[in-house]
């Protein structure tokens, strides 16, 4: 089987995490929403109605979705089930979280890896750290690696080792200061890539170098507006090649992406995105994209 090296093809096969089983109870978000830095305790029977209506809408395009299973090792940050691991053709890749408290997932996500019959090309050892969100297929041969606070020097020599048999093309994108060392800036953070030659970003926060570089290979850019970049507006989930997810609330980039020639299907996300920071990429490990 050829597991994932796109960020738009068709989804097939897709790895998530309901909030019974990273958030666990009203009690246990109450007693650790401050520690992950949610910016609110999320409330616990919405976030499963959010989810519920939201993994409906995954159901009408996605023919596989696989259930990560609840765990005492991990938080309630594994509901963003894309940062641990990520795929190439061959398999998946062990990350190794830049943020602490969240590099119990790596063994968790091994085991389940495992379980499932799904192969593991690599991990990251040492002091190697990233997180899912600092690497995006800009196309089936390029792969784009941000290197920021959740992602370091020695992680980026590992992953083009790991991933040389799969590239043509790698990129190492250096990420800004931004908010700061305890904020979560991702790659992703400012890149969303909807199609072939489709892609939200957030300009003000994209190295020169990348924008051009996007801008050179016909990509369109649909631009995230301040405050709709606040509200997880650049955090779009392609489903397939122009057809997309997006967060409830954020009119100009849903308007732009339709005016762009785009589906947009949105969903509720205050208690399971917003208030964790994760959108609907972040909710979603892709394991098999295909035409």
């Amino acid at each position: 089987m050829q597991y994932c090296s796109s960020m738009y093809h068709p989804l097939r096969k897709v790895m998530v995490k309901t909030p019974e089983a990273a958030f666990r109870s009203e009690r246990h978000l109450e007693e650790n929403w401050k520690r992950f830095n949610y910016t609110e305790k999320p409330d616990y029977e919405e976030a499963i109605r959010e989810f519920d209506a939201f993994l409906s809408a995954l159901r009408s395009r996605v023919p596989d979705i696989s259930f990560l299973p609840a765990s005492d090792d991990v938080g309630i940050d594994s509901i963003y089930a894309h940062d641990p691991v990520k795929f190439t053709p061959g398999g998946a890749i062990i990350l190794k979280s830049g943020k602490e408290v969240r590099r119990p997932e790596a063994a968790v996500y091994r085991a389940f890896l495992e379980s499932e019959g799904i192969p593991v090309i690599g991990e990251l050892t040492g002091e190697a750290r990233a997180d899912g969100g600092d690497i995006v297929w800009l196309d089936d041969r390029t792969l784009l690696v941000g290197r920021g606070y959740r992602t370091n020097d020695e992680a980026i020599r590992q992953l083009k080792a790991l991933t040389a048999g799969f590239t043509d093309e790698f990129i190492v994108v250096q990420l800004p200061h931004d908010q700061g060392e305890e904020e979560c800036l991702h790659l992703m953070s400012f890149l969303s890539l909807v199609d072939r030659d489709l892609a939200v970003v957030y300009s003000p926060l994209m190295p020169v170098f990348l924008r051009q570089l996007l801008i050179e290979k016909g990509i369109r850019l649909v631009e995230v507006p301040k405050e709709e970049y606040d509200t997880l507006g650049c955090n779009v989930l392609a489903l397939a090649p122009g057809v997309c997810m997006l967060v409830e609330g954020n009119p100009s980039v849903k308007r732009q992406l339709e005016e762009s020639g785009a589906q947009v299907i949105e969903y509720k996300g205050n208690e399971i995105s917003l208030k964790g920071t994760g959108g609907p990429t972040c909710l979603t490990c892709p394991v098999v994209r295909a035409e």
